[in-house]
C-alpha cells in the first residue's frame, strides 16, 4: 500500500479486512506505525484493542526483522509493516515467506516506491477523493492492467452517525473547479495524475 504521507489512511482502507479477523478471534499486529494506534478510532472501526499487538520498532533494520519473524511463524490474523526504506530484494525476500503465512500481510510504503520494482502480488496507491472518499489505484495485480481508479466510501469511525446530510456530500458545498484542491482530509492540494501499472 503506497501513499504520500503515512498514518494517515491504512486504517480506513484496511479496516473491513481487519474487522473480519479480529471476528475470528485471531490477533491484528502492527510493527513500527509512524502514530500510536488511536483507540477512540479503532473501537468505531470495529477493531478491539486487546486483540492489537502493537510492536514498537524504530528503526528500519528492526522494523523489517520484526516482520520477517512474524511471517516466518504465521503468529497473527493479519499484519500490517510500515517499511519506507525496504529495498527490492527485501520486499521480495517476504513475499517469499508470506507464501505460507495464512493470514495477510501489509506493507506501507511511501508513495516515491511506485518507481521500483516490487514482488508484492499487488499493489495499491491510494490517496483522499471527495465527499469521505479513498480513491485507490491498482498499480499492479494478478491478471491484466487496471486502469482507472477505485472509489471507496470511507468515513472516518465515529463520525458517519454525526454527519449532517449536507456534510456527508461536501463537495456540493464548493463550486466544482474547487472541489480537486478541498479534498475532506486531504493536507494538499490534489492534482490528477495517471499511473502505469509497475510490472
Amino acid at each position: 500500500m503506497l501513499q504520500t504521507q503515512p498514518a494517515v489512511l491504512e486504517w480506513r482502507l484496511l479496516g473491513p479486512a481487519l474487522r473480519a479477523v479480529i471476528a475470528r478471534r485471531q490477533s491484528v499486529v502492527v510493527v513500527g506505525p509512524p502514530r500510536h494506534p488511536h483507540l477512540p478510532g479503532l473501537h468505531h472501526a470495529g477493531i478491539d484493542e486487546r486483540q492489537l499487538v502493537w510492536v514498537q520498532a524504530d528503526t528500519p533494520a528492526e522494523r523489517l526483522w520484526c516482520t520477517e519473524q512474524l511471517v516466518k511463524s504465521n503468529a497473527c490474523g493479519a499484519l500490517i509493516a510500515w517499511l519506507p526504506q525496504a529495498r527490492p530484494e527485501q520486499v521480495r525476500r517476504l513475499q517469499v515467506c508470506s507464501q505460507s503465512c495464512e493470514g495477510p500481510v501489509f506493507l506501507v510504503r511511501p508513495a516515491a516506491a511506485q518507481h521500483e520494482a516490487s514482488a508484492a502480488p499487488l499493489r495499491v496507491m491510494v490517496s483522499f477523493g471527495p465527499d469521505w472518499e479513498l480513491h485507490v489505484h491498482v498499480l499492479k495485480r494478478r491478471g491484466p492492467v487496471h486502469d482507472g481508479v477505485v472509489r471507496l466510501h470511507s468515513v472516518p469511525g465515529g463520525l458517519a452517525a454525526i454527519l449532517t446530510p449536507r456534510l456527508a456530500q461536501p463537495s456540493r458545498l464548493l463550486p466544482s473547479r474547487e472541489v480537486a484542491a478541498n479534498v475532506v482530509g486531504s493536507t494538499a492540494p490534489v492534482r490528477p495524475r495517471r499511473h502505469a501499472a509497475a510490472h
